[in-house]
């Protein structure tokens, strides 16, 4: 009787960890609280580790004079956001990578543009760097003078609301010589399964 009792437990257990089935979004393995930092957002407070906990944090790397990649992902990141039935456990990170031309003032109105509740946090290289690898970005300046470019990740990581590094967002290209991005309908999906099976 005892051992059919745990059969049936372990058969529970089984069904109830059922694997989310998600379409742009991998979980990783290992789910690593994020190194403490500190950084400023665009209204000049400071922002910490301890801001990720208890909501959950899509964060994404990037700079203000970018002329493509930034501009789209922060419009499509807007209307998933708004598509969303419910986003109050959900906060989306700017994080800038180029803290020399993009000033406070800067991060303001690029977020006023796109979505006011949007966070843009940046700081010094040396800060920035460490957080950026930890969370699975890479950026390089490229070029010289004023009008340098900055080469970055166009990928997406979500933390937990334990502070954790959850999962990554990845751009795939859906026919050969097509530039990878990431659909709307897709991460709108893969947000509402993880979201929704954290709850039950």
């Amino acid at each position: 009787m005892i051992v059919f009792t745990l059969l049936g437990g372990i058969t529970a257990i089984q069904y109830s960890q059922t694997p989310l089935v998600l379409q742009t979004s991998y979980i990783y393995p290992t789910q690593r609280l994020v190194s403490p930092f500190e950084l400023h957002d665009q209204h000049g407070q400071a922002f910490t580790h301890e801001q990720l906990q208890g909501k959950w944090s899509l964060v994404f790397v990037g700079y203000t004079s970018c002329p493509d990649v930034c501009p789209t992902t922060m419009a499509k990141l807007a209307a998933v956001y708004q598509a969303l039935p419910d986003n109050r456990d959900l906060q989306i990170i700017f994080l800038s990578v180029d803290p020399q031309r993009d000033t406070q003032q800067k991060l303001l109105d690029y977020m006023n543009f796109f979505n006011p509740e949007f966070i843009a946090i940046t700081g010094e290289h040396q800060q920035l760097l460490p957080l950026t690898r930890e969370l699975g970005f890479v950026y390089a300046m490229v070029g010289e003078g004023d009008n340098y470019q900055v080469d970055h990740s166009a990928s997406m990581t979500l933390i937990s609301p334990e502070g954790k590094r959850f999962a990554t967002i990845k751009p795939k290209a859906l026919k050969m010589a097509q530039i990878p991005q990431i659909s709307t309908n897709e991460l709108i999906n893969d947000l509402q399964a993880i979201r929704t099976s954290k709850r039950l």
